[in-house]
C-alpha cells in the first residue's frame, strides 16, 4: 500500500480502539492507531483502572479498621494519599507499559495527535492524511456537567480531577448516584470522609434491578453514607474553603468538595463526523447491530455509540469490528448480555433484564427467586450481606441475574454465560461449584429455582 495508507485506520486508542487495532493486526491487516493522548484512553488512565485501585485501597482501610471482628488487632493510623496515589499510578504505569509493548509488537502504526475525519476513508492529523479501506471511530467520552454548573477543578470536580486529589476531604457532596458517584462515595467514606449523594431519580444505581438498588441503599445507610434520592440539584455556591449545594426545595448541604458525577458525554464534536455524512443523535454516532455507521466502510465502537458506556463493551465491539472487516462474519455483541458491575462496598453486579424490564417484555410469565448470601459459607467468612436474584421466563430460560455483596463482581462471568446461552435453571443446577466459594451462591440460586433448594428456604 502507499505510505500512510492502511487496511484499517482507528481513531481513538481507548478500550474499543486498541482492541480493534490489536485484533486487526493479529488477522494480518495493516493498522494505523491515532490517539491524541495516551494508549489505553479513559479506562486505563482516568477511569476503570485508577478508580478500582482506589477502591482496593479503601477495602484495605476498612479491613484494618474492622480487624477486631476477625480476632486481629490492627489499627488504622490514617490515609496517606501520596502513598495511595503512588500505588494507583504504579498499577496504571505497568499496564500502560504492557499495552504499549503489545501494540508495538503487532506492528501497529501509532500516530500521536488529534485526528479529524476528512472523508469516509481519510483521517487528518496535523496536516498528514491517513487513508484506510476502513475507518473505525472510537473517540470515547468525557465527564458531563449540568447547565450553569461550572467545574473549577478545585472545589467542584469531575471524576478525573478527583483521582488526582492529594488529601482526603473531610466532607463531600456527590452529585449523581450512578456507578461513578457510588464508587467515589464508597472510597471517600472508607477513607473517613462524610459523604452525601444527591440523585434526581428515585434510587441509587437507577439502571439496576430495584431490589439491588434498595439493598445498596440499606448498606450505604449502615456505612453512614447519606443520600437524597428523588432530589434535583439547583445551584452551588463556591467559597474559599467550602461549597454550599442547594437542592430542590431550598435545602442546602455544605461540604469541602462537590463531585459532579452525572454521566459521560460522547467525544464527537468538531471531529468531522457529521460533515462526512455520519448519522448522529444527541452527539452520539448511531450504528446498526454490526457497528456500521450510515457511511459505508466507517464503523464506530465504544462510548460514542448509544448504549452502555462500559470499557468491556467497547473492547468487545472493537474485536467484533476487526473480525467483521477481516471477513470472519462474527456474531454481533448483544447489549443485554454485557455484564455490569458497580465496584463500591458492597458491590452490585448484574447481566440481562431487570425484573421490571422482563415483565415489560414478557408480561406476567416471569418468575423470580432471591437467594440470600446468609446461606453461603464464604460470604459469612467475609462478613458480607447481599443476595443473588434470578429472573426467568416461566418454564423458560434465565433472562437476568442480579447480585449484591462483597466481591460479587467476580461472579458475573458465569452469570453472563447463563443469560447469554439462555440456560434454564435445570441446566445450571447440576453444575458443581467449589466449596466454600461465593460462586456457590449462583449454584444454590439455580437449585432453588429448579425446585430443589438446599441452603435456601423453599
Amino acid at each position: 500500500m502507499p505510505k500512510d495508507s492502511y487496511d484499517v485506520v482507528v481513531l481513538g486508542a481507548g478500550s474499543g480502539g486498541y482492541a480493534c487495532a490489536l485484533r486487526a493486526a493479529e488477522l494480518g491487516l495493516s493498522v494505523a492507531l491515532i490517539e491524541k493522548d495516551r494508549l489505553g484512553g479513559t479506562c486505563l488512565h482516568v477511569g476503570c483502572i485508577p478508580t478500582k485501585a482506589l477502591l482496593h485501597a479503601a477495602e484495605v482501610a476498612d479491613a484494618a479498621r474492622e480487624s477486631e471482628q476477625f480476632g486481629v488487632r490492627a489499627t488504622l493510623e490514617g490515609i496517606d494519599m501520596a502513598g495511595v496515589n503512588g500505588y494507583k499510578d504504579a498499577v496504571v504505569g505497568r499496564l500502560f507499559k504492557g499495552l504499549t509493548g503489545l501494540v508495538k509488537g503487532r506492528g501497529i502504526e501509532v500516530v500521536e495527535g488529534a485526528g479529524r475525519l476528512t472523508s469516509p476513508t481519510t483521517v487528518d492529523v496535523a496536516g498528514t492524511t491517513y487513508t484506510g479501506r476502513h475507518v473505525v471511530l472510537a473517540t470515547g467520552s468525557y465527564p458531563r456537567s449540568l447547565p450553569g454548573l461550572e467545574v473549577d477543578g478545585e472545589r467542584v470536580l469531575t471524576s478525573e480531577q478527583a483521582l488526582r486529589l492529594d488529601s482526603v476531604p473531610a466532607s463531600v457532596v456527590v452529585l449523581g448516584g450512578g456507578v461513578i458517584g457510588c464508587e467515589f462515595a464508597s472510597v471517600w467514606r472508607s477513607f473517613g470522609a462524610e459523604v452525601t449523594i444527591v440523585e434526581a431519580l428515585p434510587h441509587l444505581v437507577p439502571l439496576e434491578d430495584e431490589a439491588s438498588s434498595k439493598a445498596l441503599e440499606r448498606a450505604f445507610r449502615k456505612r453512614g453514607i447519606a443520600f437524597r434520592t428523588d432530589t434535583r440539584f439547583e445551584s452551588v455556591k463556591v467559597g474559599d474553603d467550602a461549597v454550599q449545594v442547594t437542592v430542590a426545595g431550598g435545602d442546602t448541604i455544605e461540604a469541602d468538595l462537590l463531585l459532579v458525577a452525572v454521566g459521560r458525554g460522547p467525544v464527537t464534536d468538531k471531529l468531522g463526523y457529521a460533515e462526512q455524512g455520519v448519522a448522529m443523535e444527541r452527539g452520539f454516532v448511531t450504528t446498526d447491530e454490526r457497528c456500521r455507521t450510515s457511511v459505508p466502510e466507517v464503523y464506530a465502537v465504544g462510548d460514542i455509540v448509544p448504549g452502555l458506556q462500559l470499557a468491556h463493551r467497547g473492547f468487545a465491539q472493537g474485536i467484533f469490528v476487526a473480525e467483521d472487516i477481516a471477513g470472519l462474519a462474527p456474531r454481533p455483541v448483544e447489549e443485554v448480555t454485557i455484564p455490569r458491575v458497580t465496584y463500591c462496598e458492597p458491590e452490585v453486579a448484574s447481566v440481562g433484564l431487570t425484573e421490571a424490564q422482563a415483565r415489560e417484555q414478557y408480561g406476567e410469565e416471569i418468575e423470580t427467586l432471591t437467594y440470600d448470601l446468609a446461606g453461603n459459607g464464604k460470604s459469612q467468612i467475609l462478613r458480607t450481606a447481599g443476595f443473588v436474584k434470578l429472573v426467568r421466563r416461566t418454564e423458560g430460560p434465565v433472562v437476568g441475574v442480579h447480585m449484591v455483596g462483597a466481591r460479587v463482581g467476580e461472579l458475573v462471568g458465569e452469570a453472563q454465560l447463563v443469560v447469554g446461552w439462555e440456560a434454564h435453571p435445570d441446566d445450571v443446577a447440576p453444575l458443581v461449584h467449589a466449596h466454600p466459594t461465593q460462586n456457590e451462591a449462583l449454584g444454590e440460586a439455580h437449585l432453588a429455582l429448579a425446585g430443589k433448594p438446599l441452603h435456601a428456604h423453599s
